[in-house]
């Protein structure tokens, strides 16, 4: 069978073409660049523990521990006070915060075993060079560089690309995914709209080496005071990196008047001075006293209390060190020292709101910018390209070793667009009350707590919780299958969400965290107290292990049974079921071969059928229902009959090798499924710059360096 084809070389691209390796999947990426990586210390990216444990599956753990940090708090300021504060930790469900108007100036707490993990930020660079290093070691992947798509032509069989530059040929391939950013050529030969807003934020981004007074803490400060008694406004946060590196983006007004060099230098200056001042107020300094050498000193250096700093006119001048200095001649405001820092990039960078109509067009697909633009309120639109990689890759795995049904490749677009419509969506009700200057001014003045709850609203975004940021729940999937009520568990993880990373003994014996064995086909796990007792040589005879182990070498694509000492919300005996990218598809008491039989056929989409070019009919359903349902409870025990008299062969090797079956015709998707279209409403919403040159909208995303006579938004900085 012909390879995959990739378009485009970044992280996305990148993502994808390794877990179809790592699944035996043959594939080649498409690269119109030279190959060459360039380096923009300002060109970074914050990944949520979902999609960092995504690459660490895929052998980028090394590459992200060296090149990338993660913080150990992230801290929420407007003006001078202390929201919240949420400390990191290794992992886990809630958050610790403390809020108070002026925080004790004390050592930080320990943190909690309860605290969640923190985010990774890295270097794109350092990212996308790990990635080609890890598929510098599968066998099967070729990267093609120099090589610009320009012609696409589809089959019933497969689809061929041709490229043009020094690497120009026809290419073949089963299925080509367009991973080639927001000016994506293959959507545009696809004739897929991309409507959605322009410029709905824009940063001035800086990347310096400096010490600031919370080393290791993420910081997200709003109305900041200015210096020379002008008042407070705008927002900035300070991200770190390695090797005291720091990440500033400052919130710019709407429009798109340039920033100058100056007027980015001012803002460095500036918001270095009121840091350090406000922290040697603090910590009893007096305001800027010895701000580079003394204000990072002590773990609790980085709480805010005292009156903050003022300056003179003049910021943009020579920084005083150690000391302040008055200006403004006699009589004039204080100045506070600006400590030492080292610029090492700059750009501007503006977010868009894109989603495209289609995802998918027979054997083609877009993921990552191709398909969607994102990132206002500080979500992350690589995460939800990485999210788009790792839904796709097992179902592009799955229908290149099977065959697949059109109701699993169809399931791709109704996943993950609607997932990312709902991230839109969120953050177009939040922007208005966040960055509407009068309206959202009117709304904190009216409203008793509005600034905390618009900060909280902002730190969900950051750090990945809630509306904005929390990883998506596939609940109306059209691959949920339809199972027997009285057989149902309801756990802590709801049906389609993210399942928790508890703990788990693999068949060897090994204890592993469960999200460590995804990817590869279904978990089945087995909640069994008690389990951390027994003798590992026997562990797959005991209770209801022999059972379920029959049931699951039954299954019609590959499986592994897994054991857990508890699960959140689980009884003992539960039986989970997991999706190869994490997802709960089903929970139920007990072993139940004919309710994990329809488990299977559904997430495989219903049946194994053809592709869209294999001269068969698609499956429109979602799993087995009525009908469906029998003709998998038969198929089960024909399994069983077969597995009785031929004893326990192996098919062919490889980890999508089970055969394909075909038990009957599958049922039409369960009532309230997503359609594969998308929202209508949404679709509406986006479609307010549809007819915008939206080419030309993006193109003035290219992005340069801010010490050029002009800076033009977007390709300066990621988010």
């Amino acid at each position: 069978m012909d390879p995959v084809i990739v378009v485009g070389a970044g992280p996305v691209g990148l993502a994808l073409a390794l877990s179809l390796a790592r699944l035996d999947v043959p594939c080649v990426v498409l690269d119109e660049a030279p190959g060459a990586i360039d380096p923009r210390p300002a060109r970074t990216v914050v990944l949520r523990p979902d999609t960092t444990a995504f690459l660490e599956r895929l052998g980028c753990g090394p590459a992200l521990d060296s090149a990338g940090t993660r913080w150990t708090a992230w801290r929420s300021v407007r003006r001078r006070r202390l929201l919240e504060r949420v400390e990191f930790g290794v992992g886990g469900p809630a958050p610790v915060s403390s809020i108070s108007p002026v925080p004790p100036v004390s050592p930080v707490p320990p943190v909690s075993s309860a605290a969640p993990a923190s985010p990774v930020h890295v270097p794109q660079h350092a990212l996308t060079r790990a990635l080609r290093t890890a598929l510098a070691a599968q066998p099967g992947v070729r990267i093609v560089a120099d090589s610009r798509l320009d012609e696409l032509r589809q089959d019933e069989y497969g689809v061929s690309a041709h490229t043009r530059g020094a690497n120009g040929a026809w290419w073949r391939a089963s299925y080509l995914v367009g991973c080639d950013g927001p000016r994506s050529t293959v959507r545009k030969l696809l004739e897929i709209r991309f409507p959605g807003r322009t410029a709905v934020e824009r940063h001035a981004v800086a990347a310096l080496r400096t010490e600031l007074p919370w080393p290791g803490e993420a910081l997200l400060h709003r109305s900041p005071a200015r210096q020379g008694g002008g008042g407070s406004g705008g927002e900035v946060t300070a991200r770190p990196l390695p090797g005291g590196v720091w990440r500033l983006d400052w919130l710019l007004p709407p429009g798109r008047d340039l920033v100058t060099p100056d007027a980015l230098v001012a803002r460095i200056r500036d918001s270095l001075a009121v840091w350090t001042a406000e922290a040697g107020a603090a910590a009893g300094t007096g305001a800027g006293a010895d701000a580079g050498a003394d204000a990072g000193a002590g773990p609790g250096a980085g709480n805010w209390a005292g009156s903050g700093a003022g300056a003179g006119p003049g910021a943009g001048a020579g920084p005083v060190r150690g000391s302040g200095r008055k200006g403004g001649g006699r009589g004039g405001p204080y100045v506070p020292a600006v400590p030492p820092y080292e610029l090492l990039d700059t750009g501007v960078h503006t977010v868009h709101h894109r989603l495209a109509r289609r995802w998918r067009r027979g054997r083609a697909f877009l993921a990552g910018d191709a398909a969607h633009l994102l990132g206002a309120l500080g979500t992350q639109g690589l995460d939800e390209g990485l999210r788009d990689a790792e839904n796709l890759a097992w179902k592009l795995a799955l229908a290149w070793h099977q065959g697949a049904s059109e109701a699993l490749l169809d399931s791709y677009q109704a996943e993950r667009r609607d997932a990312v419509t709902a991230r839109l969506r969120a953050a177009d009700r939040a922007l208005p009350l966040l960055r509407d200057g009068e309206r959202g001014g009117r709304w904190r003045a009216v409203l008793p707590g509005a600034a905390r709850g618009h900060t909280a609203m902002l730190t969900d975004g950051h750090l990945g919780r809630g509306p904005l940021g929390a990883p998506p729940a596939y609940a109306r999937s059209p691959l949920a299958p339809v199972i027997d009520p009285s057989c149902a568990m309801t756990v802590g993880t709801p049906v389609g969400a993210p399942v928790a990373d508890v703990p788990v003994t693999a068949p060897d014996g090994a204890q592993v965290p469960l999200r460590a064995r995804l990817g590869r086909g279904l978990l089945v796990v087995l909640v069994a107290p008690g389990t951390g007792v027994w003798d590992r040589r026997h562990w797959k005879s005991a209770g209801l292990m022999p059972r379920l182990s029959k049931t699951v070498d039954a299954l019609p694509m590959p499986a592994e049974v897994l054991v857990a000492e508890s699960y959140p919300g689980a009884v003992a005996h539960t039986v989970l079921v997991v999706r190869p990218d994490g997802h709960l598809v089903a929970a139920m008491g007990g072993v139940r071969p004919a309710e994990l039989y329809a488990c299977a056929e559904a997430v495989r989409g219903g049946g194994a059928g053809s592709g869209p070019g294999d001269g068969a009919g698609g499956d429109p359903g979602g799993g087995p229902g009525g009908a469906g349902r029998a003709a998998a409870v038969a198929a089960f025990e024909g399994a069983e009959r077969a597995r009785a008299e031929n004893g326990n062969g192996t098919g062919p090797e490889g980890p999508f090798s089970h055969p394909a079956r075909r038990d009957g015709e599958p049922s039409e998707p369960a009532e309230g499924a997503a359609s594969p279209q998308g929202d209508s409403d949404t679709d509406r919403d986006m479609a307010r710059g549809a007819d915008r040159d939206t080419d030309r909208e993006v193109a003035g995303d290219a992005g340069r360096n801010v010490t050029e006579a002009e800076v033009r938004s977007g390709g300066g900085a990621g988010r």
